[in-house]
């Protein structure tokens, strides 16, 4: 092969060399570009599959080969070609653009492949240098993962800066209106607690609150602009974060006077550690509030309650049970299948209890009563509340009048648990009942023993569970073997493990019928094995 030949043909490797990166580039747009989420996601794919394993060993001795001078320009351009169908393929599975979540190609987005594009012309510059540019083209497409993570580390200070004019719009136009703001944070419960709280205030105070999941700094400021206009009395605002000091940060700017804690688990443990770095984490909403409105069923929040009734600040702590009649604001289910909404001991409605979660509507009427409506108001406004999309959420598709349970925006242990409770109630004897579910995640160290009780729980519900995704299948399917194993009270009957979403629709289309119930227990975007 002719020298120009071989330079244009290498030229041509290391180019499609770098095309894997866009596989890591929408992983990261799936984690809201937060630098540190690719490693833990190429660990996942590999751990997930021994095809990407194999894949790995045989791209690293490729890799290895491409730098060993004594070999010809042809063995090097085999070597190469090999190499990139390797990484073409690798990890098999995770594709370019998705199916469920496909990569957008918004302006962020651009600006972070530029910066892949420039580490990588960077690389294979310095392979230049050395007399070296096809293998270390080939280097930087084989540890795509990392450069993607640098061009993530490199480019937040720029979207940090170029989010930062929005944010001072959204700081001016708070100042301007002056409502008051609630701020919602918690392990989970903040979205529903959120819609619950907009529907109890709406008729008595002009109240507007961050839509969806719009929780960080970019959300809020979104909200903000497009949505707070003059006249606005509250601003109901949900409070994410997936590290310390996030919460501390958007009360810099947006101030909550009430702040609501609904829940305490292990969510974002992965991130964060440990439960006790969950908590000091969610308090931060706490530390310019005058009053806090906090749910003591969880033992790490009822401590936190009294260590700040007991701190030298004018701040009240409102608490609220599902549980306890002495606490502020209680909502207790009852034996016929309602919620009783009880002020400091005293009834003050029923409704019917459907898939309400008792806690968030505890959180929701303890903050309608502070931003101002009268207890006889959410007499009238607390059979309107409705749990919002995809949060256990109940239909009965029309052609097949199969029953579906949809809870599929995220899931958590304690969710599952209320989920499967639902799922219990309904269907008559006759009705068979599926779930299914990808597992639960980013629970750290308690994601195994987690998923194997979510699997076990769900053989004394269910008659069959459909495993969806490899992320969580062995510590699903072996907690549901337990259950199978165990003849007394369980139901189930088979343990089905499919690749992905469609492939559980399709399942379930074929297998249910008329009568039968189906909880789909949360859904993991294809960026996930």
């Amino acid at each position: 092969m002719g020298h120009e030949l071989a330079v244009v043909v290498a030229v041509l490797i290391g180019i499609v060399a770098q095309t894997p990166a866009l596989k890591w580039v929408r992983v990261g747009q799936r984690e809201h570009y937060l630098p540190g989420r690719i490693g833990p996601f190429f660990a996942l794919w590999f751990r997930a599959s021994f095809v990407n394993q194999a894949l790995l060993v045989v791209g690293l001795v490729l890799l290895v080969g491409s730098f060993v001078q004594s070999f010809g320009t042809e063995v090097h351009l085999v070597i190469a070609a090999l190499l990139v169908i390797c990484l073409l393929l690798t990890p098999f599975g995770l594709g370019f653009r998705g199916r469920t979540s496909p990569l957008a190609l918004t302006s962020r987005m651009r600006r972070l492949l530029v910066a892949v594009g420039l580490i990588d012309v960077i690389v294979t510059l310095v392979g230049l240098v050395v007399g070296l540019p096809l293998a270390f083209a080939l280097l930087a497409g084989f540890f795509a993962p990392a450069v993607v993570e640098l061009a993530l580390i490199a480019t937040r200070p720029l979207e940090d800066h170029l989010l930062q004019r929005y944010v001072d719009d959204a700081t001016e136009r708070l100042l301007r209106v002056r409502p008051r703001v609630v701020g919602i944070t918690g392990s989970f419960g903040k979205t529903t607690t959120k819609n619950y709280l907009a529907t109890l205030l709406e008729g008595s105070v002009r109240a507007i609150a961050s839509p969806a999941s719009f929780n960080n700094r970019g959300g809020l400021a979104r909200s903000i602009n497009e949505r707070l206009v003059p006249g606005t009395e509250v601003f109901v605002a949900e409070m994410g974060t997936f590290g310390p000091g996030e919460i501390a940060a958007l009360c810099s700017w947006i101030p909550p006077e009430i702040a609501v804690l609904t829940a305490l688990g292990p969510v974002h443990l992965e991130r964060f550690g440990s439960e006790a770095s969950i908590l000091r984490a969610k308090l931060e909403i706490t530390e310019q509030a005058s009053v806090v409105i906090i749910n003591i069923d969880y033992p790490r929040l009822a401590l936190a309650a009294k260590a700040l009734a007991g701190s030298a600040t004018d701040r009240r702590i409102v608490k609220v049970s599902a549980i306890q009649l002495d606490a502020d604001v209680t909502v207790k289910p009852n034996e016929e299948g309602e919620l009783v909404v009880y002020l400091h001991g005293q009834k003050l409605a029923k409704i019917d209890a459907g898939d309400i979660a008792p806690t968030n509507l505890a959180c929701a009427v303890a903050a309608a009563l502070e931003c101002g409506v009268a207890p006889e108001a959410l007499q009238s406004r607390l059979g309107l509340v409705k749990s919002p999309a995809n949060r256990l959420v109940t239909a009965v598709v029309p052609d097949s009048g199969v029953e579906v349970l949809d809870d599929t925006y995220n899931s958590n242990p304690a969710g599952a648990r209320r989920a499967l409770a639902a799922l219990q109630r309904r269907g008559g004897e006759a009705a068979t009942k599926f779930v299914v579910t990808p597992g639960m995640v980013e629970l750290g160290k308690r994601q195994y023993p987690e998923n194997y009780a979510l699997g076990k729980a769900v053989g004394q519900v269910a008659n069959q569970l459909v495993v969806v995704g490899m992320t969580n299948r062995i510590a699903l399917m072996e907690g549901a073997a337990e259950a199978q194993a165990t003849a007394e009270g369980t139901r189930l009957d088979a343990v089905v493990s499919v690749k992905d979403r469609d492939s559980a629709i399709a399942y379930i289309k074929r297998s249910a019928k008329s009568g039968d119930v189906v909880l789909y227990e949360n859904d993991l975007p294809d960026h996930y094995p």
